[in-house]
């Protein structure tokens, strides 16, 4: 098994070949991964399998079983998802601003590759065909660090997604996974200077708190999903329990799912119960503060902690608030900058809503859901960054770039 710094350098010498790619290029190789991996279905189940069993056997929760699943239909979700990456504008090379100098220089901003791009990330092998094609579609190479709990299923796909490449003449050496997985491996990829351009950590508290701690490269944080929905005192009563159900409930899971959910106290005694009852019939179980107690008795007393928990489970936490500005300043205070939404029919409550929560995306009448790079239309994403530099939310293939000076002159000298 080979070494990370062995990996690493694999993927260096291989990121320029596939930085100089032309477009065509990529998009076969893109077409021909998405193509392997429906072809080898089968092949990728029965490693999953693997993952499975063993996930059972370790008595690892549903929740973490549930995003380790592969199933037909998800494998299906890996192939379109690399197609639309394929669909998408070539990022590289696009000429972002140029302008003239008065001594006669044209200067350019162009967008080229990062150059090595690593993640690592927890028990969903559907990110390592994401990660790849959007590193393909960028023009950079990527290393890939899964969990032990996927490690079958990261080869299996890994291996197809390689072989898919090459046959359009992608360098096969610009996917690399890292065989190990345990905290050394995991070390030794945020440490490794000189190779790695990006990392970015997709994973709980620990591995977040690690990169912290550990990284000599640089990173973005692709953090917890502490995600609210605001139901305000002007909302659509059916329409703010339909979002509120879809947000909690459509895919517990997952970063972008609601959990926490905050009501104007104007309109809680006539919608909440309502709300928690639809809810409640979904298998949620509510946390709420004393108000909703009282309007829902089958609520459960909230703790401070509460607030500030991602459940990622068929939990949520409920509170009454006043105002507006008691609701934005709840979600500052709790919220993991990942996805915030507000239900109104106000449009200077929902302008200022977007104006003040602090979060990389915001929802106005539509479910948290959508924090997500395939519903931007990036066709995946490489992660939702919940910091601010140098990009946030949902990262497609343009946040996988940056940026060179290409100055023309036709002999200029400087005096």
């Amino acid at each position: 098994m080979a070494g990370v710094n062995e990996i690493c350098t694999r993927a260096a010498e291989a990121a320029p070949v596939l930085a100089a790619l032309p477009t065509q290029v990529k998009d076969a190789a893109l077409s021909n991964m998405a193509t392997a991996l429906e072809e080898r279905a089968s092949f990728l189940i029965e490693a999953n399998a693997e993952d499975l069993d063993r996930a059972r056997s370790d008595g690892i929760s549903s929740t973490i079983v549930d995003r380790l699943r592969l199933t037909d239909g998800r494998i299906g979700g890996m192939s379109e998802g690399l197609r639309a990456v394929a669909a998408q504008p070539d990022p590289i090379g696009e000429v972002l601003e140029g302008w003239k100098r008065p001594n006669g220089l044209l200067i350019e901003r162009v967008r080229v590759p990062l150059g090595v791009v690593a993640v690592i990330y927890e028990a969903r092998p559907n990110v390592t065909a994401d990660v790849a094609g959007l590193c393909l579609k960028s023009g950079n190479a990527c290393v890939l660090r899964g969990s032990s709990i996927a490690a079958s299923s990261n080869n299996a796909i890994a291996h197809v997604l390689r072989a898919g490449s090459s046959r359009a003449g992608a360098p096969e050496d610009a996917i690399q996974l890292v065989g190990g997985t345990d905290r050394y491996s995991a070390v030794e990829l945020m440490q490794a200077k000189g190779y790695v351009d990006l990392l970015v950590p997709r994973g709980g508290a620990a591995l977040i708190r690690s990169v912290e701690e550990n990284a000599t490269v640089p990173f973005i944080i692709d953090g917890d999903g502490n995600c609210h929905v605001y139901v305000d005192r002007s909302a659509d009563e059916n329409m703010a329990i339909d979002i509120v159900v879809n947000a909690k409930t459509q895919r517990p899971s997952v970063c972008n799912a609601a959990e926490t959910l905050l009501v104007h106290a104007e309109i809680a005694e006539k919608w909440l119960p309502a709300a928690l009852d639809a809810l409640a019939e979904k298998g949620v179980e509510v946390r709420g503060d004393k108000v909703v107690q009282q309007l829902w008795p089958d609520a459960i007393p909230a703790r401070d902690g509460d607030w500030g928990t991602e459940y990622l489970d068929l939990v949520l936490a409920v509170r009454v608030v006043e105002s507006l500005d008691d609701a934005i300043d709840h979600v500052n205070r709790w919220g993991t900058s990942n996805a915030e939404a507000i239900v109104t029919q106000d449009i200077s409550a929902a302008r200022r809503f977007a104006a003040e929560v602090d979060s990389g995306s915001i929802f106005v009448n539509a479910s948290t859901r959508f924090s997500d790079g395939g519903e931007f239309g990036y066709g995946a994403e490489i992660g939702i960054s919940t910091q601010k530099l140098h990009a946030r939310g949902p990262m497609g293939p343009r946040e996988l770039t940056t940026t060179k000076y290409v100055v023309w002159g036709e002999g200029q000298i400087r005096h």
